[in-house]
């Protein structure tokens, strides 16, 4: 990192905390500014290393400053935490974020586009669409179990069931519950045609861009992976390798090591991108299940085969998730076509 003046910016909605140090770490000022006061300030300041955590509006901010000609870092608010000193405040927040920003080891997030943050958004929305449809399925089946009316799992279960239960006067369901029971199937159904909408013109915006489409010849990949490995990983420029982008999504051994003796753990089940991370993995275990009953076609079949033989499946589901993402990060840091062979990254 050059000898920038550092601006820490502890965000907030109108309210945010600044902290400027100079080349050398000294302290000029920790001051509160409005929003306006806060843009009216990276537009005087000279270039400097706007810092702040990621967090809630840190890629617009991150963006704003960058067209201004400032450099720019996006730290996790876990990591900076640890350099808080005294009470948790807005200013001895924003000291710690000074303080991270001059710490070489840490990793900062990547600045997504305005493209990139608009199709999160998308996957966002859709997520909390299947979170609501899940629940509503749920207590509809939980609510019905109580008046002795089982339903088997399944979405198609549930829409055989529902409108012969609604049609049905003598089933144990009093007219009271039918009306409201009524309700929340329309909604149900209004729920479902909007994620199915929304699905589909995800899976357009998907297939309409190059990158995506070559991503979703990967093994085990669909268009929601695709998107999701092409917005976690973007151009490759933020990972030295296909390992540490495989690390940053959480899909590689934990290591408890010291005196010189290694010990390596399973996956960790804390951080990285538990989302895409599980439909990687799942898309794998689909693909080691259609493996088991034919004979591999190229190498790396070839070495599926043999560790899920020798290993078991799930251990080869993440071996194969793992090397998705070493193959995706090569593949978008490189501009090539995915080639159905096995690599080393």
């Amino acid at each position: 990192m050059q000898n920038y003046t550092v601006l820490a910016i502890d965000l907030a909605k109108q309210v945010f905390q600044v902290v400027k140090t100079t080349g050398y770490g000294s302290l000029v000022y920790n001051k509160t500014v409005s929003r306006e006061k806060l843009k009216e300030l990276l537009h005087k300041e000279s270039k400097a290393l706007v810092v702040m955590e990621a967090c809630g509006g840190s890629h617009y901010w991150c963006r704003y400053a960058q067209s201004l000609g400032h450099e720019v870092k996006a730290l996790p608010a876990r990591r900076v935490k640890a350099f808080r000193q005294g009470h948790k405040t807005d200013a001895n927040d924003a000291l710690a974020i000074a303080t991270a920003a001059r710490q070489p080891h840490l990793k900062p997030a990547r600045i997504l586009t305005t493209e990139e943050q608009g199709l999160q958004s998308i996957e966002k929305m859709r997520q909390l669409l299947v979170a609501h449809k899940t629940a509503m399925s749920n207590q509809l089946r939980g609510l019905l179990h109580e008046f002795g009316l089982v339903i088997a799992k399944s979405d198609a279960a549930l829409k055989r069931a529902i409108p012969n239960l609604l049609e049905d006067g003598e089933n144990g369901v009093p007219d009271c519950f039918r009306q409201s029971l009524a309700q929340m199937w329309s909604l149900f159904l209004t729920i479902e045609t909007e994620l199915a909408q929304l699905t589909s013109h995800q899976t357009q915006l998907t297939m309409q861009d190059a990158q995506s489409r070559s991503l979703i010849e990967l093994e085990g990949v669909g268009p929601i992976g695709a998107l999701g490995l092409k917005l976690a990983i973007g151009n490759g420029a933020s990972f030295k390798n296909g390992r540490d982008a495989a690390a940053c999504l959480g899909l590689t051994p934990v290591q408890h090591s010291s005196g010189g003796k290694q010990k390596i753990g399973s996956i960790s089940q804390a951080g990285g991108h538990k989302r895409l991370r599980s439909l990687l993995i799942m898309g794998a275990i689909s693909v080691l299940s259609y493996l088991e009953k034919r004979e591999p076609k190229n190498a790396k079949e070839n070495w599926l085969k043999a560790l899920m033989q020798r290993r078991g499946k799930r251990i080869a589901a993440v071996a194969l998730a793992n090397k998705t993402i070493r193959t995706a990060w090569a593949m978008l840091s490189r501009g090539e076509d995915y080639k159905p062979s096995l690599q080393t990254l």
